[in-house]
This record gives structure tokens, C-alpha cells and sequence, in this order.
């Protein structure tokens, strides 16, 4: 705080104006209030047998990513991953998770909020969901899976600029990111 002739203002370590205690906070704002497993199931369906069976597995992992406004504020972003190992003989297992954060934003652009909530986020909940799927796989009886790291952020720009030629081409418009559920 600076005493100046009476007056109080909030400032931050670089001496910048703060967030102003009346509630008039004007700056933007972001963050992950929570995570958690919102959908998970795990299928064996070959066992016992799969487990005589010598050849490791061929492994297709599929991503999604959804994003709904929960509040005031406040989004869920899901991030949803499913992954079938597959051998010669069959099935050897099916993971399917639903991991969902809590994003908090407030003042934020539009465009940058869109870009939060679809590759940012993501990324900081990815190394989570990959530990669940990890454990999920030990459990169902096989060595741990370590899902490769993904650049979010490169999908997305690659999907944005597919989305914008389409837009340009007559297609649907890009959904704006609103604060208000």
C-alpha cells in the first residue's frame, strides 16, 4: 500500500496499480480452481486369456476436448481420452477417461479466454488424467502406460486456422467463450 496525501491504492510488486478493494477488479484473471475424475471405466474384455498372449500390444489413443461455462466466471473443461490396445488376437484393454478441471477467468478477451479454455488448460490437466490412465492400466493387470506428451497448443492453432478457413468459406462461425452460464 502508498500512503500519497491521504489516499490508498493497492500496488503490486512492480508498483502498478492492484485489484481495487471496492470490488472494481479490472484485470484479468485466470486459473484452475479444481480437477477431478469425472468419468472413468476400464475393460478387460479378453481376460484371463490376454494375459498368455506374447505380443505387446498396438496402442490408439484419442483425445477431446469440451469446454462449458458452470457459473459466473467459472467453465468446466473435460478433457476426454480414450485409449484401445489392440494385439493380433483381440482386444487387450479399453480405457476410456473423462478428466475435468474447474477454470476460473474473469476480464478476460474473448479470443484469449477461447485459447485458455482449449489448449492451456489442457495442457495443465493432461499429466494428470495421464497418471489416471497409468494406474487405470497397472490395475487392469498390465504394465503402466505412459500416454506421450501432446502440444495442445499446436493443435489448437492448427484447428483454429482450419475453423477460420472455414468460417471464411461460408461455415459456421467459432462459438464465443461467454462468463455467464
Amino acid at each position: 500500500m502508498a500512503d500519497e496525501e491521504g489516499v490508498l491504492t493497492n500496488l503490486d510488486t512492480n508498483g502498478a496499480a492492484g485489484p481495487q478493494p471496492n470490488g472494481e477488479d479490472t484485470l484479468p484473471a485466470v486459473g484452475i480452481i479444481t480437477q477431478y475424475v469425472k468419468d472413468l471405466s476400464v475393460e478387460n474384455p479378453s481376460s484371463p486369456d490376454v494375459f498368455q498372449w506374447p505380443e505387446p500390444p498396438q496402442i490408439d489413443v484419442q483425445f477431446n476436448i469440451a469446454a462449458e461455462p458452470k457459473g459466473t466466471d467459472v467453465h468446466e473443461v473435460t478433457l476426454k481420452l480414450t485409449l484401445t490396445a489392440n494385439s493380433e488376437r483381440g482386444i487387450m484393454y479399453i480405457v476410456d477417461l473423462a478428466y475435468c478441471g474447474l477454470v476460473g477467468m474473469r476480464n478476460v478477451p474473448e479470443e484469449q479466454g477461447h485459447a485458455f479454455l482449449y489448449a492451456e488448460a489442457p495442457r495443465l490437466l493432461f499429466p494428470f488424467a495421464r497418471s489416471v490412465v497409468a494406474s487405470a492400466v497397472r490395475d487392469a493387470g498390465f504394465p503402466p502406460l505412459m500416454v506421450d506428451p501432446v502440444d495442445f497448443n499446436g493443435i489448437y492453432a492448427q484447428q483454429l486456422a482450419a475453423r477460420r478457413a472455414e468460417e471464411a468459406a461460408g461455415g459456421k462461425p467459432i462459438a464465443p467463450v461467454t462468463g455467464n452460464a
